[in-house]
């Protein structure tokens, strides 16, 4: 129970150092000087300070929606597979439950956006619609197929049997599921080119968008409920498609969980830097490509058993 709680707390620390450190190697290979890596300690310190301006067109959602959309990835955060060999996790909840969870939190940011009664705060919650809805299928689409690969449709027990015995027999399959994990990992989480989470052109924004009208401390938790977000996708892509390294002592099994981790955010810098932001109306081929796979994942396991 120990290595339990320690994974959570150790997830949480990381969760704003995974999105300085992408910002940070983005800058670096843009030859700009890079930010600090604990640069979102410091806006999450400053933004407990500052005021907190609240419209007067908006209702009681605004003040309730932050702490309903970081809740549902809070309890997420407990139902990940685990880092260390013995250590316990929750071995019943499935693919829909995950992805259940996270389209929770999505609804209550789009809520956010609408009762902010503006022109943008309605634009970024139409458009996250848009994209949720085309993503949370292919999401359980995804991790149901590895769970099937793994002989489990528990994810925690998935990412143990993964962990125990690797399916070679099923590469085909496995690598399917993992390009289109790796898709909805940036849609998801809103990065290039699905969205630009540095942006503030109104035309662009989606995450954005819905949070213009936050200050203080509702914004600092939108921010961190960003940052949860991101941990939570590279953790169950380094658990469920990265499977080695459970089998080690608890420190080097922790540190190459880690490593894995920044391994994942610098995959998605390097995308952000060499892609540029699409369409919103191209948005649906890109996510359609990770349904396609999603199917042919499940297709080649069961037809094919490869």
């Amino acid at each position: 129970m120990i290595m339990y709680l320690l994974t959570i707390v150790i997830l949480l620390l990381l969760a704003p150092i995974l999105l300085d450190f992408i910002k940070a190697l983005k800058m670096l290979l843009l030859y700009k000087k890079p930010i600090s890596l604990f640069q979102g300690y410091r806006n999450f310190a400053k933004l407990m300070q500052k005021e907190t301006v609240i419209s007067s067109e908006t209702s009681a959602i605004t003040r309730v929606a932050p702490f309903l959309v970081l809740s549902p990835l809070l309890v997420t955060l407990f139902f990940l597979p685990p880092v260390v060999q013995g250590a316990y996790y929750v071995s019943f909840v499935d693919a829909f439950t995950i992805t259940g969870l996270i389209a929770l939190s999505t609804f209550f940011l789009m809520l956010l956006g609408l009762d902010s009664a503006s022109a943008f705060g309605g634009m970024g919650s139409s458009r996250e619609a848009f994209i949720a809805a085309l993503v949370e299928p292919a999401m359980v689409l995804t991790v149901f197929s590895v769970s099937m690969m793994a002989g489990d449709l528990g994810v925690g027990q998935a990412g143990v049997n993964l962990a125990a015995h690797f399916p070679k027999e099923h590469m085909a399959s496995f690598l399917f599921a993992a390009i289109s994990f790796f898709i909805l990992l940036i849609a998801e989480n809103g990065r290039i080119p699905v969205d630009n989470p540095e942006t503030h052109l109104e035309l662009t924004m989606v995450h954005e968008a819905m949070i213009l009208d936050l200050t203080g401390v509702y914004l600092a938790i939108i921010e961190s409920a960003a940052s949860v977000k991101f941990v939570i996708f590279a953790s169950l892509f380094a658990s469920l498609f990265m499977p080695f390294g459970l089998q080690y002592a608890a420190p080097v099994a922790f540190g190459l969980f880690i490593v894995k981790l920044f391994a994942i955010a610098a995959a998605v810098a390097l995308i952000e830097v060499n892609t540029a932001k699409l369409r919103l109306f191209k948005v649906p081929n890109l996510l359609g490509i990770a349904i396609v796979f999603a199917f042919l994942s499940l297709i080649t396991f069961y037809v094919l058993g490869a």
